[in-house]
């Protein structure tokens, strides 16, 4: 089934709710788009218990503050692969952003550009990496799920070395998950609208009763990966990780970086959420490379929790989904920097002025 595009108030009207919260953004997201695109945005695989996992498992973790400790200064920076960011916040790799907002992925990084975060584009992007790039004002990274086509793949990370600070690789959709209430193909793009850089690529909506995609490798293993790291000549990291050994086997094979992740909780059902997964792969790790989480995060508290139990940063999916179908530019922006400010809060209610100085002595041990 087609999806067509919502009736978009023109850039820069205000169409915010007026208490700018996350769960006000998203009730009028929600009111803005169609269904098919509203489904898109917010479903997850199956009965939706590790969507819903991915939001309140950070309820199970809760947090020992500091008090009598001098928090006048609050710094939010934080460093990875050699680029300062503003905050631990990076936007988090989703596709199609012409069904949200006309200005499409140039829309998106404008408002990551205005709060001084780092985007990851997705090579489902509506807009190509080049123009994206050429917006981009605080680091571009490129995703992509890893396709069949290996020729088609090593032409990609080609592009990614000209235009792109770093390469992510999602390696968590070797086929697709059970997405009952998505009910967009995810494919039938309505006219306007394209995936320019996955051109020569055969995407394509299938079978219902295949489990496996055109436009998915599911035979894509440690040797693709080190061969794909051995082209690239920016960072790789592997996106989708949940399990600490799955995390050695990706630095063995040459990643730079890892990302737990479980697709936003669109593909396997009944999952750890990625607050869960993350103490595993971070003992795995054991800070050879950053080690990055998205899934879940709705709050500051959310983020000062996952950088105590190991992340470097965290990324932002469905909340700069709903700023930017409600506001644009100035909807991503705000969403990013309201987390960023809960955060820095959450520091200063914890006693610690400095990202480097959280760490897990702020998670209460006891029962």
């Amino acid at each position: 089934m087609a999806a067509h595009v919502p009736p978009i108030p023109e850039p820069g009207t205000d169409t915010l709710p007026e208490t700018f919260t996350l769960k006000a953004l998203r009730g009028r997201a929600r009111e803005l788009l169609d269904p098919l695109t509203s489904g898109y945005v917010d479903s997850g695989a199956g009965d939706g218990r590790t969507l819903q996992a991915n939001e309140q498992d950070f309820g199970n973790f809760t947090l020992a503050p500091h008090v009598l400790r001098d928090v006048r200064t609050v710094d939010t920076q934080m460093e990875l692969f050699g680029r300062t960011h503003r905050g631990p916040l990076l936007l988090a790799p989703t596709g199609s952003h012409g069904l949200l907002h006309p200005g499409a992925e140039v829309e998106t990084v404008r408002g990551a550009n205005a709060a001084g975060a780092a985007m990851v584009l997705s090579a489902y992007s509506n807009t190509p990496l080049e123009e994206v790039a050429g917006h981009s004002e605080h680091g571009l990274w490129m995703q992509v799920n890893a396709p069949p086509d290996r020729r088609f793949l090593e032409c990609f990370v080609e592009q990614v070395n000209h235009s792109a600070e770093a390469l992510v690789i999602t390696v968590d959709t070797p086929v697709v998950g059970t997405r009952e209430s998505q009910l967009w193909d995810g494919v039938t793009l309505p006219a306007g609208l394209s995936f320019p850089m996955l051109e020569g690529l055969a995407v394509r909506a299938e079978e219902a009763s295949r489990i496996h995609r055109s436009a998915l490798d599911a035979g894509f293993d440690e040797a693709a990966l080190q061969r794909i790291v051995s082209m690239s000549s920016v960072p790789v990291l592997v996106k989708g990780i949940q399990r600490g050994d799955d995390a050695i086997r990706a630095i063995s094979a040459g990643a730079a970086g890892i990302i737990v992740s479980n697709h936003g909780a669109r593909n396997l059902d009944s999952g750890l959420s990625t607050i869960r997964s993350l103490p595993d792969v971070v003992r795995a790790v054991g800070g050879k490379v950053p080690v990055l989480l998205d899934g879940g995060i709705r709050r500051g508290t959310d983020v000062l929790i996952a950088l105590a139990l190991g992340a470097n940063a965290v990324l932002l999916g469905r909340p700069v989904l709903w700023g930017l179908a409600t506001g644009g530019r100035v909807g991503v922006e705000r969403v990013v920097e309201l987390l960023r400010i809960e955060f820095a809060m959450t520091m200063a209610l914890c006693g610690v002025g400095q990202v480097e100085d959280i760490n897990q002595d702020l998670i209460h041990q006891g029962e």
